[in-house]
């Protein structure tokens, strides 16, 4: 695949509020985000479905359908692309990543901790919370990794420094903290191989690689895969790793889907028409298609924003999304 260059820089952008605020800085963003769009010979963001999320993260494929989880909303949504069909149930408080579940159903990070959803049902049934003194920290995105441990990362809503972890909860239901020190846990994809973690703590602007331990799910030998600091507008957030091992990473505040290799070179950048592009996900068919869940600014209005959007034609195929063996 070919880099694009030439795309807009960090300055263009004040935070998570959006932009600075001044009509013509808003005009002239657009203006070359427009043309970028029309300059590029490449696939374009289709939307998908009609749900329109508050704040649309954590998105899996699984048994033929695209599930995610809407946090400010409360809620998890399926989309199944083959009938158009969307369903959504509300969780009863924020909830920042769903996986399935082997035995059927599926598992939530959410306010009150992990819990396993019974969408037939909707019940909730709490398992445990790793941080019940923590009332500024929230949980956000989550996996699975291949040996079926629930990884989940929580956000210091304050951005203290270093005041969230990541945790992980083992089939037998126990959960143990993995990491400490974090700040705003974001995207997280095993090797296909299972041997190596690729991770992000939003604020570093960096992508972190850890050695995994599948006999007892930890975690060592931390490096820092490659930086991203002053290449893409935005923060690094939500991240998929496709069949060749390259990592594709959503850019909130910055309209993008990154695609890297593991050494950190740019192979391809994809435009959405929305600042808070927030994960990505392969599914459909042989898993070609990248789905990338938004949300919707703290200021101004998008048309669009927290709405699904799909990309196909991308010339690669993603990994198969990993359950809960609990």
């Amino acid at each position: 695949m070919e880099s694009r260059g030439g795309w807009i820089t960090d300055g263009d952008w004040r935070g998570k509020g959006g932009l600075s605020g001044r009509s013509s800085q808003l005009e002239s963003f657009w203006t070359r985000v427009e043309r970028q769009l029309t300059d590029r010979s490449a696939v374009i963001a289709q939307l998908a479905g009609k749900y329109r999320a508050q704040w649309g993260e954590g998105p899996i494929w699984w048994d033929g359908k695209l599930y995610y989880v809407d946090i400010e909303g409360c809620r998890v949504v399926e989309f199944t692309p083959r009938s158009g069909e969307e369903r959504s149930w509300d969780i009863g408080e924020r909830v920042g990543s769903v996986v399935p579940r082997a035995g059927g159903g599926f598992v939530v990070a959410g306010d009150s901790g992990f819990a396993f959803f019974d969408p037939g049902t909707g019940q909730v049934s709490t398992l445990g919370d790793p941080e019940p003194d923590k009332r500024d920290n929230r949980f956000n995105d989550g996996k699975c990794s291949p040996d079926g441990r629930y990884f989940a990362g929580t956000i210091s809503l304050t951005k203290t420094k270093g005041a969230a972890g990541l945790y992980r909860m083992n089939p037998d239901l126990g959960i143990h903290q993995v990491l400490g020190g974090i700040t705003n846990s974001n995207g997280l994809v095993w090797t296909a191989d299972g041997e190596t973690l690729f991770y992000i703590d939003t604020p570093r602007l960096s992508v972190l690689a850890f050695r995994y331990e599948e006999s007892t799910g930890s975690l060592w030998d931390e490096r820092e895969a490659f930086s991203t600091a002053g290449r893409v507008p935005g923060v690094p957030d939500g991240m998929a790793i496709d069949a060749a091992g390259n990592l594709w990473i959503a850019f909130c505040h910055g309209s993008c889907v990154v695609c890297f290799d593991q050494q950190g070179n740019e192979l391809e950048r994809l435009f959405l028409p929305c600042r808070e592009v927030t994960a990505p996900a392969f599914g459909g068919e042989n898993l070609r298609d990248l789905y990338v869940t938004t949300g919707q600014p703290r200021e101004g209005i998008e048309e669009d924003a927290g709405r699904l959007f799909v990309f196909s034609g991308l010339g690669t195929a993603g990994c198969a999304t990993h359950c809960f063996r609990g």
